[in-house]
């Protein structure tokens, strides 16, 4: 590597201004270089700073924030003292971004070839031939499939993980020097995550670029990054190689950001088992999808012929791909996809197959959480009052009483009774994730149905939602059917495991036997692509290759 470095960030200083008009600083005087052909790791939880650095990197700051002090230079280029017209000339060809969601990125109503080679006319770079042949070049090198057609497709017809190489392709075909993965692989199941990984470091390592990843994954930076930034509140907590801070990390913070990457193993719920004693919840024969129906059936069939039981106090995991089916199950479960075949029986009683036709009482025993709090909450509604109406729906609470129990719902949701009077913007994703619980608890369930809930949290939070819900089910005997692409957070909650491939349950069984007991070929592929807590991981990774080919469907 040379000694002058590409990227040089001195003091740097962002302060945001609150509505009351005081300033505050969330970036607080943080410094580091990035070598060329260097890829560093911004890690840490939800609000540490890491996306804000990033961001900053191109020029651009969040609404209502500014660089108030420091200085970040780019190939000598001071970004900080750039006009926005020059910041605009070094996107796309000094400084690029990969975004968290692909799908965000792309002008749906725009073929996928359009979109990527657009940097190169606005920059004057390569005309429209030469610049296709380079789009194909670099869809080759992110193993797409098809690379000298996929080009033709808009975003809608290709996957997640397809699109989001596509991004990548966009990003990479101004020949930048640094570019910037802003948690590109988060919402991604870890089969489509490891050929994702893999075709980045490769493009990176060819073209001898920089990268910054920004990430709460260290399994996943560990891949990738050469060094690692651990970033809290603003400011540095310890920086040193992937290898050094996996090893041997010396910051309290750091060896407690390894330690949630560990999960607490589940100990199972004591509760008596007898095989005579009904399911708290019963899948007989499910089959549901979506579009228009025709013959009793709808245009595209999702969910195929699914049976499975879960008896009270226990939980239930089910994994898959993108697309496989689980989240589809979920809405079956709860009525709001009404199955167009078999039956859902809760707490021994056939549920009416829409959420529209079923009863208070039938609602009440099986309550949702979703993925995202962001869009389930109500953002123009305070806490209190959005914790109040399941309180008066189902209970017909008021007054002192309803108020009194949306105080003991936060308790129980270990946040605090001030919380009440803000609304969900004000609140960090892991609150808002207590808040969405909280009011599932408000019906009084016995069973609620957790869609990919801890996803889109940082690993900290994540295992602290985790803990909570064990903590949950050990006083309220509450069952959870727990829908991941995560096998680490399954296991630390699940008794038993469905796997989902297509649409259909491919394999049943015991959680925390997984990784030895998987025989179906898909289950196999997903347990050997769990990312490992070490830097040889993904280079030593042997997968068969008749396994990838027969699942490569991404």
């Amino acid at each position: 590597m040379s000694n002058q470095p590409l990227v040089s960030i001195r003091d740097l200083k962002i302060g945001a201004t609150t509505d009351a008009g005081r300033r505050v600083e969330i970036i607080r005087g943080v410094s580091f270089d990035i070598q060329p052909g260097e890829i560093v790791a911004l890690i840490g939880e939800s609000g540490s700073g890491k996306t804000t650095i990033a961001l900053s990197l191109m020029g651009h700051t969040r609404t209502g924030c500014g660089i108030d002090a420091g200085t970040i230079r780019i190939d000598q280029h001071d970004v900080t003292a750039m006009s926005e017209a020059k910041r605009a000339r070094i996107r796309g060809t000094e400084v690029s971004y990969v975004p968290q969601s692909a799908a965000a990125a792309f002008n749906p109503s725009q073929r996928i070839i359009d979109q990527v080679i657009e940097v190169t006319a606005i920059h004057k770079l390569l005309d429209r031939d030469a610049a296709e042949k380079k789009a194909v070049e670099l869809f080759r090198a992110l193993a797409l499939p098809n690379p000298d057609t996929i080009g033709a497709r808009y975003p809608h017809q290709v996957s997640g993980g397809q699109l989001q190489r596509l991004s990548a392709a966009m990003a990479l075909i101004g020949d930048p020097k640094l570019v910037i993965f802003d948690e590109p692989t988060t919402a991604l199941d870890v089969t489509t995550q490891i050929e994702v990984l893999r075709a980045f470091r490769s493009v990176m390592e060819k073209g001898g670029m920089a990268g910054v990843y920004v990430s709460h994954d260290l399994a996943v930076v560990a891949q990738i990054a050469d060094r690692i930034i651990v970033l809290k509140s603003g400011e540095i907590q310890e920086e040193g190689t992937a290898q050094q801070i996996l090893d041997a990390p010396t910051h309290p913070y750091t060896r407690e950001l390894l330690a949630a990457f560990e999960p607490v193993p589940h100990v199972p719920l004591d509760v008596p088992q007898d095989a005579s004693r009904q399911p708290i919840l019963e899948v007989r024969n499910l089959s549901a999808g979506y579009g228009p129906v025709r013959n009793g059936e709808p245009a595209a069939k999702i969910l195929k012929d699914i049976n499975f039981r879960l008896q009270p106090g226990k939980n239930l995991g089910v994994i898959g791909e993108s697309g496989s089916g689980k989240s589809t199950l979920a809405r079956a479960i709860s009525g709001i996809l009404p199955p167009y075949q078999g039956e859902v029986v809760v707490n021994g009683v056939v549920q009416e197959p829409s959420l529209a036709q079923r009863s208070k009482e039938q609602l009440r025993h099986a309550q949702i959480v979703f993925q995202l709090p962001d869009t389930a909450l109500n953002p123009a509604q305070p806490i209190g009052a959005i914790l109040a109406r399941p309180l008066r729906f189902y209970h017909n609470m008021r007054g002192a009483a309803c108020e009194a129990r949306v105080i003991e719902l936060l308790d129980m949701v270990q946040l605090p009774a001030a919380l009440r009077h803000r609304l969900p913007g004000e609140l960090s994703g892991g609150q808002k994730q207590r808040v969405n619980l909280a009011r599932a608890l408000a019906a009084d369930p016995k069973l609620i149905l957790c869609d990919e809930i801890t996803s889109a949290l940082d690993t900290v939070v994540g295992a602290a939602i985790i803990e909570l819900l064990k903590e949950l089910q050990r006083e309220l005997e509450l069952s959870y059917m727990f829908i991941s692409h995560d096998l680490s957070t399954v296991e630390a909650i699940c008794d038993d495991v469905l796997v989902m491939y297509k649409g259909e349950v491919v394999e049943a069984l015991p959680a925390a036997r997984m990784s030895e007991d998987a025989r179906h070929p898909y289950s196999r592929l997903l347990v050997s692509s769990v990312p490992k807590l070490d830097t040889g991981w993904l280079a030593g990774l042997e997968q068969d290759p008749e396994l990838i080919a027969r699942f490569a469907n991404r």
